[in-house]
């Protein structure tokens, strides 16, 4: 069974009370349970973490490939606009990885226009809330579809 691995960064964890504004009243746990739903439907499996430190999803991004993942799919939100070693640990593996954001990053402070991460992963999803995670997963459903046909 294909397995991907889905990683959320800094504050994504306060998802539902944090700014619902901007990032809506859906919870990280509502998040993590449509992402496992939809991958079981596909016969993949699916793992999740969480990390408020950068280190932590530096080392899951560097196992992900001892460890079988066939993709990443990534939100490393205030991470995204400053952490060079997050984009250096998705260069330096070559499990697909594909960014998510729930806001439209691009609409908003001029700081969060820029990705550092954006020119080392498959591909970026942003602004669609809950359902950039789930198209992020769409992706990842037809492309291991496609390398088994």
């Amino acid at each position: 069974m294909d397995k991907i691995l889905v990683l959320h960064g800094p504050n994504l964890n306060l998802l539902g009370t944090r700014e619902p504004e901007i990032y809506g009243r859906t919870t990280l746990a509502d998040i993590n349970g449509m992402i496992a739903a939809r991958a079981k439907e596909a016969g993949i499996a699916a793992d999740f973490l969480q990390s408020n430190h950068e280190g932590v999803l530096v080392d899951a991004l560097q196992d992900a490939p001892k460890k079988g993942y066939a993709f990443v799919i990534l939100n490393a939100a205030a991470f995204t606009h400053y952490s060079v070693a997050i984009r250096d640990a998705i260069a330096a593996i070559a499990t697909p990885v594909i960014e998510v954001h729930l806001s439209n990053i691009h609409q908003r402070e001029e700081f969060r226009h820029h990705s550092v991460i954006s020119p080392v992963v498959m591909g970026q999803i942003a602004g669609f809330g809950a359902d950039s995670y789930m198209a992020a997963l769409e992706v990842v459903i037809r492309r291991l579809a496609e390398a088994k046909a």
